[in-house]
């Protein structure tokens, strides 16, 4: 909202000053900024609410190290988070921008499914709080949004530069001419698919439309299903991972924060003429105005685990988690880097399979020998950890430290094909 009325006040009135706010860079600082001060002032306030509210997290006896500690300690703390993320998008972002407009109603539809599934637990004292199905159901519905989104909306494409004596070759109508810092013209081609980047691959775009040309080039006009139906899936995937993965103080809430970073390297690349050209990376029109965003997804990461680390004063409950692992999903989705996901996401995919294979172990073994055998001491692979006698503090940093890892070798996937 802040952005619409600097705009005005420059162009109306050419007041001093008011031309900053044009700047991506200058909006995202003043973003992640204003989501520090939200977090970490105001964050301290609503934990003092959900204390007398009793809002307190239920424990379950795991027979695991101090967590008789956590028992009271104040839940729905993802409420912090969301606030964050939401105050300062709403300020300082161009809220017609359509990436814009994604992102804040994915953060605001799995901080709901989170919320609900958080006051089934507190307030009418049900363990087990929303039901799973209930819980995929929003999930695969956020899924058809982004998905049909991405797929249909006509401002949603990519650019590729063509020569200029190609021009009269091509439909106009799909070209835009871009004038650079020196003078010299782009001509721009809008590219309407489903495309996205493979990782280490040389010319590493992906079409999912060659999917379904294995089966039949007829097939390719149906290529929004497939698309869709991936969507759905790493929205769910990623979501339940960091649901997962917030198992111990401040494991979740860095990991996302390290994420978020990286995604945010990735947004404005991709949403600069130059950058995307010198880097040979996919060019996203009006994507770089999701570096706001991102800028106070991770301001509010940060100012939320100035509380969440260990010892937690506040726990960010599924109110949070699930509204983080969404946030990363979509805009991992909408910045065409979906594939990257496994190694961005590694800490995420590592302990969602370590409860998939503990699980499914156990079960083939209890069918086979009539007793169930593990392969962790308890899953998720973090809880295997707690059990072998290593305190959460050294967990988390260590995690945190992969995290980084996998981080930094994304960023290498620019460059390394």
């Amino acid at each position: 909202m802040l952005y619409y009325l600097f705009e005005y006040l420059h162009k109306h009135y050419h007041l001093a000053g008011t031309g900053v706010f044009q700047y991506i860079s200058f909006r995202a600082a003043m973003s992640i900024i204003t989501s520090l001060i939200i977090s970490m002032l105001f964050g301290k306030r609503i934990i003092a609410l959900l204390l007398r509210k009793q809002v307190g997290e239920t424990i379950r006896d795991l027979g695991l190290a101090g967590e008789e500690k956590k028992r009271g300690t104040p839940t729905m703390g993802g409420l912090i988070i969301i606030s964050a993320i939401l105050i300062p998008t709403l300020l300082f972002a161009k809220l017609h921008n359509i990436y814009i407009i994604l992102m804040i109603i994915s953060t605001i539809w799995l901080g709901l499914i989170g919320f609900l599934d958080d006051y089934i637990k507190v307030f009418k004292k049900d363990k087990e709080g929303l039901a799973g199905r209930f819980k995929v159901m929003g999930q695969i519905g956020l899924g058809l949004i982004v998905g049909a989104t991405v797929y249909f909306h006509p401002d949603i494409n990519t650019k590729v530069e063509i020569p200029a004596e190609l021009i009269q070759k091509v439909d106009k109508s799909k070209v835009t001419e871009l004038i650079d810092t020196k003078g010299v013209t782009h001509y721009m081609l809008d590219k309407k698919l489903p495309n996205t980047t493979i990782p280490f691959v040389k010319n590493n775009e992906f079409n999912y439309s060659s999917v379904m040309a294995l089966i039949s080039e007829n097939m390719r006009k149906y290529t929004w299903v497939i698309y869709i139906l991936a969507v759905i899936i790493i929205v769910t995937a990623v979501s339940n991972g960091a649901n997962i993965t917030d198992g111990i103080d401040g494991l979740a809430t860095g990991t996302s924060a390290v994420i978020g970073a990286t995604l945010g390297i990735f947004a404005y690349i991709s949403g600069n003429l130059f950058f995307a050209d010198y880097l040979n990376v996919m060019y996203i029109p009006f994507s770089g105005e999701l570096v706001v965003f991102i800028a106070a997804f991770v301001g509010a990461c940060v100012g939320f685990l100035w509380y969440n680390s260990y010892p937690a004063q506040v726990f960010m409950g599924d109110t949070g988690s699930l509204a983080l692992g969404g946030i990363i999903a979509v805009f991992a989705i909408v910045v065409r880097k979906e594939l990257l996901i496994p190694i961005l996401c590694g800490i995420f995919l590592i302990e969602n399979l370590s409860v998939v294979m503990q699980v499914g172990y156990f079960k083939y073994t209890k069918k086979k020998y009539g007793a169930g055998r593990r392969i962790f001491l308890m899953s998720p692979l973090h809880h295997h950890y707690q059990k072998k006698g290593m305190h959460e503090a050294k967990i988390v940093s260590r995690f945190w430290i992969v995290g980084i890892m996998l981080a930094i070798l994304t960023v290498v996937t620019l460059k390394l094909r």
